[in-house]
């Protein structure tokens, strides 16, 4: 936990720096691999020293935190679906009827993951290696992880930039609560959704 912290303090000590931009956009890159400090820190403390770019800042943040998890999903598709057929003792590990089942069902409510994961505090990172490990479309991943990649930075990038000093606190102290509230009444409404249509689908 030390290691992390230290690393969170140093990736910090940018925001003032001519690198501050560049540190930012590899921050969030390969925090969408492999890094596991968030980007968010950095990104509101960048902002905060020039309020009337954070908007942009935070489409910067977008663009490269989607663009990691793009290497991350063909990692996963290249390197971690051959783990699933794996075998010990010449017997499979994982059978295929459990591989194809896993593949149906995260083709099926993966973009919802994708969301959901993009937009919480959710390692974003398990998500994106996972959906190509289990052979997510990759377009669709593309288009899920934009959406809620976006809305989570430009939820910051937005706030600083109408309220600025004023609103680091409220972000500090409550923006992970929102996130996870707004993701929270999102899931709510998917699963309500899904009983509504199992619910039509057996009436008839």
């Amino acid at each position: 936990m030390d290691l992390i912290h230290n690393l969170a303090e140093w990736i910090l000590s940018f925001s003032d720096s001519p690198w501050a931009l560049l540190i930012l956009s590899l921050s969030s890159f390969t925090e969408s691999i492999f890094n596991p400090i968030p980007p968010d820190a950095l990104l509101i403390a960048i902002s905060l020293l020039k309020t009337e770019y954070s908007i942009w800042f935070a489409m910067l943040v977008t663009v490269s935190s989607v663009s990691g998890a793009l290497i991350g999903h063909f990692i996963g598709r290249k390197f971690g679906r051959p783990i699933l057929y794996v075998t010990f003792k010449g017997n499979r590990l994982i059978s295929d009827n459990l591989i194809a089942k896993a593949d149906q069902l995260f083709n099926k409510y993966g973009v919802w993951a994708v969301l959901i994961s993009a937009f919480t505090p959710i390692p974003y990172k398990l998500i994106a290696i996972g959906s190509g490990v289990l052979d997510f479309d990759r377009r669709s991943f593309l288009i899920a992880s934009l959406i809620g990649r976006s809305c989570r930075f430009m939820l910051i990038g937005l706030l600083i930039f109408f309220y600025g000093e004023r609103i680091n606190r409220f972000i500090n102290d409550y923006l992970e609560a929102l996130t996870w509230t707004i993701a929270g009444s999102l899931l709510i409404l998917v699963i309500s959704l899904i009983v509504y249509r199992l619910f039509i689908f057996k009436k008839r």
